[in-house]
């Protein structure tokens, strides 16, 4: 079976023989024009990025549910001991209890003089309560164990079904990025609409959102990659929590949790090193001053240093 790109090209240079061979057909029977396929693009890089969003958000979930699994299995230990604890205990009771039968109680009643009843009565009443908080012990403790390794196993059945969906997720935007590119290439060529790494002067600004800034400007010209953050390639929110793990600060790998992330500000606080949201949290970029971001833009185009106007901001933060 062709490849889909083979496919794609000759659907691209079928309909384009087609129209040139029927220059009085209507317009509704045309190739696609230039345009028409960059919109086509864009709507699919939105679609795509979202997904890839999304597929952050679920490693995200599915780290901390390995945390809480952990957590589980190293609470079961001192629970086992617990419960290895008491049930040996209730043993030695119920060995005594078969040894001694009625007659150890009956034992403690009968034996010395009617001065010393009531202390024998007392040691009577302080064995039995001992014996019962052992039984009790042995109860809570197998409660306990058996309600925690529940969890556990509701917790790993979680986790299970997150990594089916991960993986499931990774196919589709596999075949969305292979689509994407054969879009690309048939509207532009063989080459990425946006290459080459950034030659001119990177603004000196001092602290570590100099350092953010800085990296920042080192990685234009590196393609976007899905669910990357370097060295090689990167996603929108890959990129900015590279930047700032370069200045010893740490952002989840995820838009919308980077804006949960950040502290709010207006758009005339905003300085060097902050971060501009897009898109309902769905694209982040990285403020570099003067009106310009940098950021990953999407599948097939490379990290760019642009206007802030891309599209309209939904909202700005800074790194705490």
């Amino acid at each position: 079976m062709p490849h889909p790109r083979t496919r794609f090209r000759a659907l691209v240079v079928a309909l384009t023989a087609f129209a040139i061979t029927t220059s009085g057909a209507t317009a509704a029977h045309a190739a696609p024009s230039a345009s028409e396929i960059k919109k086509k693009i864009d709507a699919a890089s939105e679609k795509l990025e979202d997904v890839t969003e999304q597929y952050n958000k679920l490693r995200l979930d599915a780290k901390a549910t390995k945390a809480e699994a952990a957590k589980l299995e190293s609470s079961l230990k001192p629970a086992q001991a617990a419960l290895a604890e008491a049930t040996a205990k209730v043993q030695t009771i119920a060995t005594t209890t078969y040894m001694q039968g009625r007659t150890g109680a009956m034992t403690v009643l009968v034996s010395g003089d009617s001065a010393t009843l009531l202390e024998r009565l007392a040691v009577l009443d302080q064995i039995t309560r001992s014996n019962q908080q052992d039984i009790d012990t042995f109860t809570q403790t197998t409660a306990t164990f058996a309600d925690r390794k529940a969890a556990l196993k509701v917790t790993q059945d979680k986790q299970a079904a997150q990594a089916t969906e991960l993986i499931n997720r990774k196919k589709k935007i596999e075949n969305d990025l292979e689509k994407l590119y054969d879009m690309r290439e048939a509207a532009y060529g063989s080459a990425t609409e946006d290459s080459g790494s950034y030659t001119g002067e990177i603004p000196d600004i001092p602290g570590s959102a100099g350092k953010a800034v800085t990296f920042a400007f080192n990685q234009i010209g590196k393609p976007y990659g899905y669910g990357d953050a370097g060295p090689g390639s990167y996603d929108c929110s890959g990129l900015t929590m590279a930047a700032w793990a370069a200045a010893g600060k740490s952002l989840p790998h995820n838009a919308a949790a980077q804006y949960s992330a950040t502290a709010r500000i207006s758009r005339s606080d905003l300085q060097p090193g902050d971060l501009v949201f897009y898109r309902s949290n769905a694209h982040v970029a990285i403020y570099v001053g003067g009106g310009k971001i940098i950021d990953a833009p999407t599948a097939g185009r490379d990290v760019l240093h642009r206007t802030i106007d891309i599209m309209t901001p939904n909202g700005y933060g800074r790194v705490k």
